[in-house]
């Protein structure tokens, strides 16, 4: 006799089992606020050193993968075989040790590269005071703007404090259009002209129509459930005023009545915020039907092979909105989120899809889908600026450029003088003149 076991992992390899295995312990409070206090002095020494013009780090404190935004800028500049160096610093949490040697080895990358490279929150970097001629740039892990974050929730539960430094040493921020940039300029409190409107990168993904039918068929080996199913995807975000406090109230859900209506021709993917602590207890005969996917870090990917979507209010609606399939937006608790969160447009006006509220609403929604094409529409035009799939090369071809404005005048004519954009000559401080 033998005994078949199958496995339905998104990925057979954990790094955290391998090259980080020597990283996968948490420093205490008090020794990450020591290290916080080192890496600050180190930085300042570094400092004192040149800035690297063609260094490009790239950090975060919530992947080990080059994943996301990261892994489309890093494969376009390797695509165009440019002379940048490039270095990653990554650690799976804030909390995740660093020896001394990566706290030292990070002061002196985040004071010598021209770019550094965010892709979510990352307090080490917020005291610190940006180089002249270097750029902190946030390319952020979301798109579009929903629910308020940052210092749009000043006086809010789980707000920040008014002497707060998070966010706002950024020089740049990307956004996927102008209609939103007042918005990531209040949540991040920079000015206006540091945010830049060149969309985000991770969302060329659902233009590339190659690239897409891979990851399908990827995902058809990974999650053979879903094979001659229809895929619907479970995405909310998480309650709580943070990491600490975050979890899903799962009782907003008829676990069984979702299952006896549509389990014969469907099956239920939950992706659920890592933020969230509990996790939803579904029994055993379900099993055929919900399976949690929630460990498999990019969501787009999801995306691809969902024939709908619920969530709440989550901005996975802007990514999901561009594929033109139909979403629905779970919200029992609209009432309660609303005093505790407040939204940057009207909800009502906002959502591109239908309302549920509660479990009756969201299976008969789901069994008669339905896209308001107009709606959907004008959301997508509000929100994204350019629907071209280029976004990471306008992010790359910034790199390239300084950020300078492509269509200004050239700084230097013939003669090696620097000229204005209204083409006067600009005269270096005690050159002579010609």
């Amino acid at each position: 006799q033998a005994l078949k076991v199958t496995s339905y992992k998104l990925s057979d390899v954990n790094p955290l089992e391998n090259e980080f295995t020597e990283d996968v312990g948490l420093d205490s409070v008090a020794m990450r606020a020591i290290k916080r206090r080192a890496l600050k002095l180190w930085y300042r020494w570094y400092c004192l050193q040149p800035i690297h013009k063609k260094q490009i780090s790239f950090v975060s404190d919530s992947r080990v993968t080059i994943s996301g935004n990261f892994e489309f800028i890093y494969q376009e500049l390797k695509r165009r075989n440019t002379d940048f160096k490039i270095s990653f610093y990554l650690k799976p949490s804030i909390k995740t040790k660093k020896s001394w040697k990566e706290v030292r080895t990070l002061a002196k990358a985040l004071a010598t590269s021209r770019y550094v490279i965010l892709d979510d929150f990352y307090p080490l970097v917020y005291p610190l005071h940006i180089r002249e001629n270097a750029d902190l740039i946030q390319v952020w892990h979301a798109v579009g703007a929903f629910k308020t974050f940052g210092y749009s929730r000043l006086g809010m539960p789980g707000g920040p404090k008014v002497q707060s430094l998070n966010h706002r040493n950024y020089t740049k921020a990307l956004v996927s259009s102008h209609n939103i940039a007042d918005k990531y300029a209040e949540g991040f409190g920079i000015a206006p002209d540091k945010i830049q409107p060149l969309g985000i990168p991770r969302t060329d993904i659902f233009f590339d129509e190659p690239k897409k039918q891979a990851i399908r068929e990827r995902l058809a080996q990974d999650l053979p459930f879903i094979k001659g199913k229809k895929v619907i995807l479970f995405a909310p975000t998480f309650r709580g005023n943070g990491q600490q406090s975050a979890y899903y109230p799962f009782e907003m859900l008829n676990f069984r009545a979702i299952y006896e209506a549509l389990h014969e021709d469907y099956v239920f993917l939950l992706k659920i915020h890592p933020f969230v602590q509990n996790k939803p207890t579904l029994p055993y005969e379900y099993s055929d039907f919900y399976y949690d996917v929630s460990d498999y870090r990019e969501i787009n990917d999801l995306l691809l092979v969902a024939d709908q979507l619920i969530t709440d209010y989550s901005s996975v609606c802007f990514e999901y909105a561009l594929l033109n399939r139909p979403m629905i937006f779970f919200a029992p608790d609209l009432a309660d989120y609303m005093q505790s969160r407040s939204f940057y447009f009207n909800y009502f006006d906002f959502i591109p899809g239908s309302l549920a509220e509660n479990t009756g609403e969201l299976i008969n929604q789901l069994q008669h889908p339905q896209v308001d094409q107009a709606k959907l529409d004008g959301f997508v035009n509000f929100f994204f600026d350019d629907l071209d799939g280029k976004s990471t090369a306008r992010f790359v071809d910034a790199l390239e450029n300084n950020f300078e404005d492509p269509n200004a005048a050239e700084l230097e004519n013939n003669d090696g003088l620097a000229i204005s954009e209204d083409g006067k000559i600009i005269p270096d401080w005690g050159k002579k003149a010609k």
